[in-house]
């Protein structure tokens, strides 16, 4: 029997940053503007077997990381505020936009740094997959839509045109930046792992999945079914689901909320060899209870995953470890993290 043709769109050669830039579109060219590449092709990225330890990222750094820059428009729409007067609606979203995409930019290029300095996971049997020279306009595409739709959502429900970021609701917000994460990640959980086991829905997730060693800019590579899920779906649920509990949800703390997640996104699909937790304010009591996800768990999620998979969590393992649907550590376990030698996460 004839061995079936592979379908050329499940292509992840990627070999579109050598080309003569003749050959480019204006995908390529905004890719490359932005500089969000997860290597650059002229440096070495050092390669560790698995046995050797894994150095442990503190988590302080990630909380002083999203903190820093989630605050930055923040006072930028104070000062407006206070100098020239409530901004609309319209003015709202796009300031939120460019602030999203910025911030998002500056991660991949911070992270970028750090993976030529420390490496990333399974490095000793593959390097990590770039953009395929087939899927450069979706990843563009999907870029653009998690910069639109996101600060859409958020400005359509929750923004007051006559309340300003000093209006924040302080003593919900440890709360709040607590729970969001884990009820999104709940909602992403049941679609997750029913887009893994329900045959109808795989098709419009094994995009995604066609990518074993992900890199920040193939977060969001998927379908168009599974981008608006993840972009539009997941936050809103995740956003009523808490507003139905009482919390406030407003507006500003529902932008620090979002901060943590997408970084937490971007870093889970970096593959960075190091034990860095997704920065929660609650990661030490999802620790004593061994629900705390660190990147090797997504990774492995892709990594040995396909229709029949694990670790559908993305946010944390809370899921996971209640339902038995995690996998052990391979080179991120227990008993081989090095304490002493850190990785550091730069703030600029």
């Amino acid at each position: 029997m004839a061995t079936p043709m592979r379908n050329p769109k499940d292509s992840m050669k990627s070999s579109w940053r050598s080309w003569d830039h003749s050959e480019w579109t204006f995908f390529h060219w905004f890719l490359d503007y932005l500089n969000v590449h997860h290597v650059d092709l002229n440096e070495e990225v050092p390669v560790h077997q698995k046995s050797e330890r894994v150095p442990y990222a503190p988590e302080l750094q990630f909380h002083r990381w999203v903190l820093t820059y989630a605050f930055i428009p923040l006072v930028i729409h104070q000062l407006y505020v206070n100098f020239v007067g409530y901004p609309p609606a319209w003015l709202a979203f796009i300031f939120y936009s460019v602030a999203l995409e910025l911030i998002a930019v500056k991660e991949t290029h911070i992270l970028r740094r750090v993976g030529h300095k420390i490496g990333f996971f399974d490095g000793d049997k593959h390097a990590r997959d770039g953009v395929p020279d087939v899927g450069v306009s979706k990843t563009a595409w999907s870029l653009l839509a998690v910069i639109a739709l996101r600060p859409m959502l958020s400005v359509f429900l929750a923004y007051r045109t006559d309340e300003a970021p000093s209006s924040m609701r302080w003593g919900w917000l440890i709360f709040e930046t607590g729970m969001y994460p884990l009820a999104i990640d709940f909602w992403y959980y049941i679609m997750h792992r029913s887009a893994h086991e329900v045959e109808h829905l795989w098709q419009f997730h094994r995009t995604h999945h066609l990518t074993k060693h992900p890199n920040p800019l193939l977060t969001a590579y998927a379908d168009t079914v599974q981008e608006f899920i993840d972009v539009i779906g997941t936050p809103l649920l995740a956003y009523t689901s808490l507003k139905l509990m009482g919390f406030p949800m407003g507006f500003y703390e529902w932008w620090i909320c979002q901060q943590y997640v997408v970084f937490t996104e971007v870093l889970g699909h970096s593959g960075l060899r190091m034990i860095a937790t997704a920065v929660n304010p609650w990661t030490w009591l999802l620790r004593l209870c061994d629900m705390e996800l660190v990147i090797e768990d997504h990774d492995l999620h892709h990594r040995k995953g396909w229709k029949n998979s694990h670790n559908y969590g993305k946010q944390t393992r809370v899921w996971d470890r209640l339902f038995s649907t995690w996998i052990p550590r391979v080179e991120g376990h227990a008993d081989n993290i090095d304490y002493v030698n850190t990785a550091e996460i730069p703030l600029f």
